[in-house]
Formats: structure tokens, C-alpha cells, sequence
């Protein structure tokens, strides 16, 4: 028999993980999933609870998203997209078109959330560059403190949080920073520089990454208004919130605000396959045309841009969506969570807990971070049949679209568990170094 713990110890290198900390415990080897659940190697059951880190949208082997991959398979499983075109990529385009914010009209794929963003940046500096005359001094962007846009050099430098980026900081461009949530700090940013920024880059909504901060009402609103008021380009990163995960499709649509750009990634397969799209209008992509010896061509491009199987994923995954009234289903679920977070939100052991539609951040206030509170958390949960992840001293529930009522109920049932165990068996005083 393979031991593939001791496999992943002896080569693998795991993301956003300190690995020495990872080689003194016993890793969790999933085998399989099968609706909200995933299963490990000796058989054990857990409850889903980041959405396979929030892309996961109707649950793990979905028939409908499993047949469409196998039957894509037996046409072909991947060509270019540099000199070809292929069924999948047409209609996806189409069918995102059709549920993006009113103007978005071109789709440029990639493959990652981080991918998405860097191709936002780069068509929104490129666009400006080539209007030419005062255009060409908008070579800035400003991005909200505690950004996260992914993990390339040009979304890092739009990114905001210090212990994912400050490390980067030297290799970064430069950008003008904006308070969270305040509209009248992204004025005072914009009334100073406007004339130098090409695009605003936020998340609109949520924060995701940086423990599910929630923008108050009106905000992105605010955003929208101001960008035109300065000539600036709006990009909007719905990689975290896109495809159901605050009520609606996208979340832009809940201020009525269509971007410039937008980012998706994550939930656009359902959480089968790499795929990422940056959606941009008619406007914006006509900046682009001209003849060859003009040079005006986006010269940008993956491998894997609009691989056939990924599409056929998206494409089904849109398909249940309608099949199943995803969205429509969603409400009463969040009004359950809501209420479900409330008692959580007035335990003892619990800061904050902060909510927008089935993402939540269960705030443990502040710990040393020796202690890694949120990873005691976690483990505990694993005990009790569930897989979470924190950030931080921040534990995020983020289940499928399609987890049940009771299976929601179980899931904050051990959330709730996880953190009184945790906070309880913690040391009160941690050894002093050396």
C-alpha cells in the first residue's frame, strides 16, 4: 500500500503553510467527496466547510458537472487558444456575458484568481496608455488596505495585507492606498492622484482573505460614482464573491454597479477545474484594435486560456444553476446561517462574527499567535467531522451553495465545539525563548 503521508512529507510543498509545523502532524488525505463531504483515507467523514477553499458551488461529483467533463473528454482535453477557437470557449463567453453586469461584453481566459486580476491590471494600464495625450500619466492604481488579489507579482502589489506581502514589498510597483468601506478616504486618494490612476481595484462587498471584512452599505455604490467622476476605470475582483457566494450571482449587482472589469475564478467551474475570466466592455476592447504595425494587440496569454474541459465544467455549472434555482434556494439558507451565527456570535470565546450572504468570519479577538488559535480551532473540528481553515485568529465558514439545512446546522454545531475545546485546552502562558 502507498503511504501517501509520507509521500507529501518527504516532497510536497504546501501552500500557505509553515511546513514545519505541517511535518509534526499527521496529515489528512482525501480520497474522495461526494456531495458537502469529503472522505479521507481510513474512511472518515467531513463536512466541507471551506467549499474546497470557496469554490466548491453544488457540491463535490455532481452528476450534471460529472458527465459534462467525461463528455468532453472524448471530443478533445485541450487545444490553444492562440489561432483557434473551440465550442466551449464561444458559448461560456456567451453565457457569461448574458449574467455579467449590463456592459461587460468580452471575456480574455485564464486560469487562476490571481491570473484574472493581473490581466485586469495589465488591459486597464495598456488601455490608458494607448488613448494617448493626458492618458498616458495614468500609470497608478489604488487598491483598499487589506486587499488580497492573488499571489503574482502584479496582484501582490494591489494586495494590502502586510504578512502575505510586506516580504515582496521591493520587488512591487507602487500604488496609493485606500481605507476599506470609506468613500470619502477613496476621494481624498482619488482628489490628490486621480489624474495619475488608471483603475480603483476592489472586492466588492467582502474582503475575503482578509477575514471576511464586510463594506458597509453603499459603498461600492460610492466607488462606481467616484471613478466616473474622476475618469478612472472601475475593476471589481469577484473571484471570492462571484457565483452565488453573497445571494446573488455576482456581487456587484446587489449595488446595481456594473464594473469596468471584472475578475472570476473559483466558483466559475464549480469547483472542478483551474478557469478564471476578466470580463471588460465594448469600449475598453475597441482600445485594442488597429492594424498589426500599430502594436496594439494585448499581448498577453496561458497555456491553458480557455482549456475545453474546464469550460465544459463552467458551462454545466451554469446549467445547474438554472436547473436547480441555485440562487432562489440560497435565501432562506442564509437567513438560517444568519440566525445560526447569531448564538455563535454571543459566545464568550467569540470577537466578532462577520457575515454577507454564506461567507463568515468567526473573529476569536486577539491570541499570541503562538498559540495559532484559528489552527486549534481547525483541528478540533477535523475531530468532530468537519474541514475548516482560519485566517489567523479568523475562522471562515464558507460550505457549498448546496449544503443542506441540517448539514449547515452540523456545520456550526462544530464550528461552535471547535472553539470552545480550542480556547479551553490553550495554555494560559506560553513558554518563554531561549
Amino acid at each position: 500500500m502507498v503511504d501517501h503521508a509520507r509521500l507529501d512529507r518527504d516532497h510536497v510543498w504546501h501552500p500557505f503553510t509553515q511546513q514545519q509545523g505541517w511535518s509534526e502532524e499527521e496529515p489528512l488525505v482525501i480520497e474522495r467527496g461526494e456531495g458537502s463531504y469529503l472522505f479521507d483515507s481510513e474512511g472518515r467523514r467531513y463536512l466541507d466547510g471551506t467549499a474546497a477553499l470557496w469554490c466548491n458551488v453544488h457540491g463535490h461529483r455532481h452528476p450534471v458537472i460529472d458527465a459534462a467533463v467525461r463528455e468532453q473528454l472524448d471530443r478533445v482535453a485541450h487545444t490553444t487558444m492562440l489561432g483557434l477557437t473551440h465550442p466551449g470557449a464561444t458559448e461560456l463567453a456567451a453565457r457569461l456575458v448574458e449574467i455579467a453586469p449590463e456592459g461587460l461584453s468580452r471575456v480574455f481566459y485564464s486560469d487562476s484568481g490571481s491570473t484574472a486580476a493581473e490581466i485586469a491590471l495589465k488591459i486597464a494600464f495598456q488601455y490608458q496608455q494607448q488613448r494617448g495625450g493626458e492618458h498616458v500619466r495614468r500609470t497608478k492604481f489604488v487598491r483598499l488596505r487589506e486587499a488580497y488579489h492573488g499571489d503574482t507579482i502584479g496582484s501582490v502589489s494591489i494586495g494590502g495585507i502586510d504578512l502575505f506581502h510586506s516580504t515582496y514589498r521591493p520587488l512591487l510597483f507602487e500604488t496609493f492606498v485606500a481605507e476599506p468601506g470609506d468613500a470619502a478616504d477613496l476621494e481624498r486618494v482619488l482628489g490628490a492622484h486621480g489624474d495619475e490612476v488608471a483603475a480603483v481595484v476592489v472586492e466588492p462587498l467582502v474582503q475575503g482573505a482578509a477575514g471576511i471584512l464586510v463594506q458597509p452599505p453603499g459603498y461600492l455604490r460610492a466607488a462606481r460614482e467616484l471613478c466616473d467622476r474622476f475618469g478612472v476605470l472601475l475593476v471589481c475582483d469577484e473571484v471570492a464573491t462571484g457565483f452565488g457566494r453573497t445571494g446573488t450571482m455576482f456581487a456587484s449587482e446587489q449595488e446595481g454597479v456594473a464594473p469596468d472589469l471584472m475578475c472570476l475564478a473559483k466558483g466559475i467551474t464549480g469547483g472542478y477545474l483551474p478557469l478564471a475570466a476578466t470580463l471588460t466592455t465594448e469600449k475598453i476592447y475597441d482600445g485594442f484594435l488597429g492594424s498589426y504595425e500599430e502594436f496594439k494587440t494585448f499581448f498577453h496569454g496561458h497555456t491553458y486560456t480557455g482549456n475545453p474541459l474546464a469550460c465544459a465544467a463552467a458551462l454545466a455549472n451554469l446549467d445547474v444553476f438554472e436547473q436547480e434555482r441555485t440562487l432562489a434556494q440560497l435565501g432562506p439558507k442564509i437567513a438560517l446561517f444568519e440566525e445560526l451565527m447569531a448564538a455563535v456570535a454571543a459566545m464568550p470565546e467569540v470577537a466578532e462574527v462577520r457575515q454577507r450572504g454564506v461567507m463568515v468570519g468567526i473573529d476569536l479577538g486577539d491570541h499570541d499567535d503562538a498559540l495559532r488559535m484559528g489552527h486549534r480551532v481547525t483541528v478540533e473540528a477535523r475531530k468532530r467531522g468537519a474541514f475548516i481553515r482560519p485566517l489567523g485568529n479568523t475562522v471562515v465558514l464558507m460550505p457549498p451553495l448546496s449544503i443542506s439545512a441540517d448539514e449547515l446546522r452540523e456545520l456550526v454545531a462544530i464550528a461552535a465545539e471547535s472553539i470552545r475545546a480550542a480556547v479551553a485546552s490553550a495554555p494560559s502562558q506560553l513558554p518563554q525563548a531561549a
